[in-house]
């Protein structure tokens, strides 16, 4: 017997394995490795019933691969792209989407559905940890985790949702700032995490598995806690804890990704799988793998039991995009090894007033310590002003050399002897601008000393165009830069005009000419903001670059 409906404009057959098929579709479906199991049974049952289309079996291929790696790869893979894709969390989406608009012309299109599933945020500790907390007839909040009361690992927000979901809602129970820099709260709390950082959820199940008694806290889904407890004997069982303010769900969307030059008939074949994977047949399997439903209800098989709940935990926003974007900036500052020389313009007109009646030089010296205050004690840094003749016989002068903020120069901190530098700046300002040759003797110093384990950038602010009459001109510096660039010593030239007469052409120019980035600020805050971005930039790698 042959049942026949009707799926976004074609015919799905559900043959029984009763009819052969005149050809078959591929569709290869991305999913994020705590679902892909699941979704994997789903194709199975799917494939069983051989499943038709317009006449053609459809062939799904599930493949499991992590949400960030998804975001980075749609972009740039001409190749075998996912039809469908089933992330963690739609923030990924949004942010997939913003990637692509950068390239829209051959991006592929992302169509965001309906969550098939749920699982909440939660912080994973041993049975024995959880009796040291006195969970759950005492109550547990992110304060206590994220202030470092109660130690806490997360999983790395870079490649982790676990990770950037934390860090999202932490910032989000912390107040705005208005300056383009995140809170100092938020600071001290990435800093907190970043020793304890896990390359993912997994290394902190094994940690409970090796050793119960002293195994870290850390944040993953209420779902890898349930699959944990599966396999786990008594002593090495997690219990999921529910933080006291709330927590976010992970939404698990169906992603309709359609790209140029798809396979006739994968439309309908998307339609017909994604049909299944919403059936009840399906949502058994994804309950029994220990997902909620998309409303947040847990199945009766392991809901209350194991040290994981039955209710729906108090629900806070999703982090938004402009969150995920702030924390993943951040972190990228405090968690980045560094190497970064500031060289800073004291040039006459410095003294000019920004719109907040600050000078130049004066926003140029607060941003600058408010940076420094931003970076851990392992990161380098290093100081020079420059303006004509202002290091005779050269037209820069190092104030402080390149040194790790945590290690000492002259007798005193790096940190101390910066800010020292720094609040001496506006007592340098004279003279005119010679930013050629000040960009490429940056550039070189850091080429030379070269550190392979650090991020290694020049910084170069300035307000205005170089006024130095001889040594190099645009041209001249642009083909040095290209000429000396060497791939396995990378060295970034990050320009920042501060004000309208920053000669900006010629900062983009030095900064494309060595995989770098430009900026303009007009004011203080912004300033701040693209000073932070500026720092919080990973290094190009890849066929992209």
């Amino acid at each position: 017997m042959v049942a026949a409906l009707a799926v976004g404009g074609v015919v799905v057959a559900n043959t029984a394995n009763s009819v052969r098929c005149a050809g078959e579709v591929p569709l290869r479906v991305a999913v994020t490795p705590s679902a892909a199991t699941a979704v994997q049974s789903v194709a199975d049952a799917f494939q069983h019933d051989q499943a038709a289309v317009n006449g053609q079996c459809v062939k799904v291929s599930v493949v499991s691969e992590g949400s960030a790696d998804v975001v980075q790869s749609l972009p740039t893979r001409p190749i075998d792209p996912p039809a469908l894709w089933i992330p963690d969390s739609s923030l990924w989406v949004s942010t997939a989407q913003d990637v692509d608009s950068k390239d829209p012309g051959n991006s592929p299109k992302l169509a965001e559905h309906p969550s098939l599933a749920s699982s909440p945020l939660v912080v994973a500790a041993s049975t024995a940890q959880a009796n040291k907390l006195g969970w759950p007839k005492s109550p547990v909040s992110w304060q206590r985790l994220v202030t470092g009361q109660t130690p806490i690992a997360i999983a790395d927000p870079v490649t982790n949702t676990e990770g950037v979901a934390t860090l999202g809602l932490a910032q989000g129970l912390l107040p705005a700032q208005p300056s383009g820099l995140p809170p100092q709260e938020l600071i001290a709390i990435l800093l907190r995490l970043r020793s304890t950082t896990l390359s993912s959820v997994t290394d902190g199940f094994a940690k409970i598995r090796q050793d119960p008694e002293n195994a870290i806290l850390f944040t993953t889904t209420e779902q890898s806690v349930v699959s944990h407890n599966v396999d786990s004997v008594t002593a090495s069982k997690a219990v999921a804890i529910y933080p006291a303010e709330g927590t976010v769900l992970f939404d698990y969307p169906v992603v309709r990704v359609t790209t140029r030059g798809e396979v006739t008939g994968t439309d309908g074949a998307a339609a017909a799988f994604e049909q299944e994977l919403r059936s009840a047949r399906s949502a058994g399997i994804f309950a029994a793998a220990g997902f909620r439903d998309s409303k947040g209800a847990a199945s009766a098989t392991w809901g209350g039991k194991d040290g994981v709940q039955a209710a729906t935990p108090p629900l806070l926003p999703a982090p938004s995009a402009a969150q995920v974007s702030t924390v993943l900036r951040a972190w990228n500052v405090v968690h980045l090894d560094g190497r970064t020389l500031a060289v800073i313009d004291v040039s006459g007109s410095m003294t000019t007033p920004m719109p907040d009646g600050q000078s130049r030089i004066e926003v140029a010296r607060d941003g600058a310590l408010a940076a420094m205050s931003l970076m851990p004690d392992s990161t380098y840094v290093g100081l020079w002003a420059f303006s004509q003749q202002q290091g005779p016989p050269n037209d820069w002068k190092e104030l402080v050399p390149l040194g790790p903020l945590g290690g000492t120069v002259g007798g005193i901190s790096q940190r101390f002897a910066l800010q020292q530098a720094a609040t001496s700046l506006p007592a340098r300002v004279r003279g005119g601008t010679a930013l050629y040759d000040t960009a490429f003797a940056a550039y070189e110093t850091l080429r030379d000393d070269f550190d392979p384990t650090k991020v290694n950038a020049v910084v170069l602010i300035t307000d205005g165009k170089n006024e130095k009459q001889g040594g190099l001109d645009l041209t001249g510096l642009l083909s040095t830069l290209r000429a000396q660039q060497d791939s396995s010593k990378p060295v970034e030239v990050i320009g920042i005009g501060l004000g309208p007469d920053a000669d900006m052409n010629a900062l983009n120019q030095i900064a494309q000419a060595t995989g770098g980035k430009a900026y303009q600020a007009q004011d203080a805050n912004s300033f701040r903001g693209v000073l932070f971005d500026a720092l919080s930039r990973r290094p190009c790698t890849g066929s992209g670059c």
